[in-house]
């Protein structure tokens, strides 16, 4: 059976914010950037919905059309990030309107895009987020590889940062190679830079 998928629009943001503040309550970086799990109960959704509108405004969100999962990403030229909360004070901008007494806000985005690959366009899969209650049920897959098709058909490279061994794992399944040291967050988890060359 297939996975309906569609394009979010402005009046899904909601939606969206919601769905990543419930995918990544218990991903290792979610839990890193706010310890603590009533700290991140009240604050996590503020940085999900800042990502969801920079991406709304910037790339592009895949949803299912159930709204169980979606699919954060932004096009990235070969002379650029691309990115809104990564270039010039942008992961400053983003704290200031998340948390501006949690330097770790600043610092995962700062920290992500010293890391980020240069001088070839590719698209970036910044997040991607499965409702807790359907994960396992191949909807990530189903999202990833609707995007990978079309960098297929494209000619384009897919980049992302893995977020924990789990992710890697389905990653790697779907095509993606680690690519350079793995990113040790201060006193934190690891985030794994993957790369994914088109499909000839």
């Amino acid at each position: 059976m297939g996975v309906a998928i569609r394009t979010a629009g402005d009046g899904d943001r909601e939606l969206v914010a919601r769905l990543l503040d419930e995918a990544f309550q218990d991903d290792p970086v979610s839990g890193w950037v706010f310890p603590g799990e009533e700290y991140r109960r009240r604050t996590h959704h503020r940085l999900m919905a800042a990502f969801t509108d920079i991406v709304l405004a910037e790339g592009w969100v895949d949803v299912t059309e159930d709204g169980s999962a979606c699919a954060l990403w932004m096009s990235v030229p070969a002379d650029g990030h691309g990115d809104g909360a990564t270039e010039d004070d942008g992961p400053a901008r983003v704290r200031e309107a998340v948390d501006p007494d949690n330097e770790r806000v600043e610092l995962i985005g700062r920290l992500t895009a010293g890391i980020h690959p240069s001088g070839r366009a590719h698209e970036y899969l910044w997040m991607i987020g499965v409702a807790p209650g359907r994960q396992g049920e191949g909807l990530g897959s189903a999202l990833i590889g609707s995007a990978l098709d079309r960098c297929d058909r494209e000619g384009l490279a897919a980049y992302l940062e893995a977020s924990s061994a789990r992710s890697r794992r389905l990653y790697e399944r779907l095509g993606f190679e680690v690519t350079g040291e793995p990113l040790a967050l201060p006193d934190g988890p690891r985030m794994w830079p993957m790369w994914r060359e088109p499909a000839r």
